[in-house]
């Protein structure tokens, strides 16, 4: 059993950075791809980011390539989320994700994978 707390979330103004920490429980965490994913109101949960589990690796969507780092700490069983130059289409509830996969092009939480509770960013001026 892995459970996940997200802290770091907040408003920022447009152009300013924040950087989003994911908590692990469990001495699985250093097996598992990790991912951050994010939902905007009225939108459908989306993938944002993914990080092998040793860390080498990272994925990202497109709309956050280059202003968005995704990194992991497995001493501490954490994963960061490191978000510059934002946007007011960034402004969603970001979860965290424990046992990420892609699929194509897309990716998902494995069936047996685990979700944090969510952390509210909000962009605005």
């Amino acid at each position: 059993q892995v459970q996940l707390v997200e802290s770091g979330g907040g408003s920022v103004q447009p152009g300013g950075p924040l950087r989003l920490s994911c908590a692990a429980s469990g001495r699985t965490f250093i097996s598992y791809a990790m991912g951050w994913f994010r939902q905007a109101p009225g939108k459908e949960r989306e993938f944002v980011a993914a990080v092998s589990h040793n860390g080498v690796n990272t994925y990202y969507t497109d709309s956050v390539k280059g202003r968005f780092t995704i990194s992991r700490e497995n001493a501490k069983n954490t994963v960061y989320l490191q978000m510059n130059t934002l946007k007011p289409e960034d402004t969603a509830v970001y979860y965290c994700a424990a046992d990420v996969a892609p699929s194509g092009s897309r990716w998902y939480v494995r069936k047996d994978g685990y979700w944090g509770q969510g952390t509210q960013v909000t962009v605005s001026s």
